[in-house]
Order: structure tokens, then C-alpha cells, then sequence
């Protein structure tokens, strides 16, 4: 058998997968369309606010700070998704990426000494 043939053979299991995935989820939205009672009353479309009465619209905008720790919650957590493949190779892939890795940390505690000099991380 060609090892095109054995890769092929490996990943029916995985498109039968999906596959199935897909018709699951889409018989559950049929599902749920078909089934599921709705209402139109004015009461339901109105902000849910721990059972209170909403303060404001919800169609408000929201603030630049939100934005500012979004993503610098997204250049942390991509540096968690970079160190751990890393921290589980380790042994095997030498001092040449120990020294990168410590160069990449170094620039990310830069743009996080940046971040709080600035005052980013100060919540107003």
C-alpha cells in the first residue's frame, strides 16, 4: 500500500467525523427552529440586567478600554499557545531555542512594561 493511500485511509475516520458533526449541529437548528416555541411579546426583547430594569440600551458603545485589555488578553494567551509546545520539547530542541524563547518573552515583558508605563493596565 502507496503511503498516499495509508494517509488517505488514516483520515476517513476524521472526514466521517465531521461529517457527522455537520448534520448533528444542523438537525439540532432545524430542530430547534421547527420545535421550539416563540414569543414576540415587547418584554422579551428588552436587556436581561440581573433582574433589574436595563439602565441604558444595550445597543450602547462600549469603551476603548474594553478594547485595550482585549487585546492585550489576546497577546498573552498567543504567548501561552507559543510555550507550551516549546516547554514539551524542550530537551530535544537544543540551547539555540532556549535563547529564542528567552528573546520572545524578553519583548513580550517590553510591550507589557510599555503597556502598564502608559497606564493600559490602570482600570478608570
Amino acid at each position: 500500500m502507496a503511503a498516499a493511500d495509508l494517509l488517505l485511509t488514516n483520515y476517513i475516520p476524521v472526514l466521517l467525523a465531521t461529517v457527522v458533526g455537520f448534520i448533528m449541529v444542523i438537525t439540532a437548528l432545524l430542530a430547534a427552529r421547527l420545535l421550539a416555541p416563540f414569543s414576540h411579546e415587547a418584554g422579551k426583547g428588552t436587556t436581561y440586567e440581573c433582574g433589574m430594569l436595563p439602565l441604558r440600551r444595550a445597543s450602547t458603545n462600549v469603551g476603548m478600554r474594553f478594547y485595550l485589555y482585549a487585546i492585550l488578553f489576546v497577546i498573552f494567551d498567543v504567548e501561552a499557545v507559543f510555550i507550551f509546545p516549546w516547554a514539551l520539547s524542550f530537551i530535544g530542541i537544543g540551547a539555540f531555542a532556549y535563547w529564542l524563547m528567552v528573546i520572545f518573552i524578553a519583548i513580550l515583558a517590553l510591550g507589557l512594561g510599555y503597556a502598564w508605563k502608559k497606564g493600559a493596565l490602570q482600570w478608570r
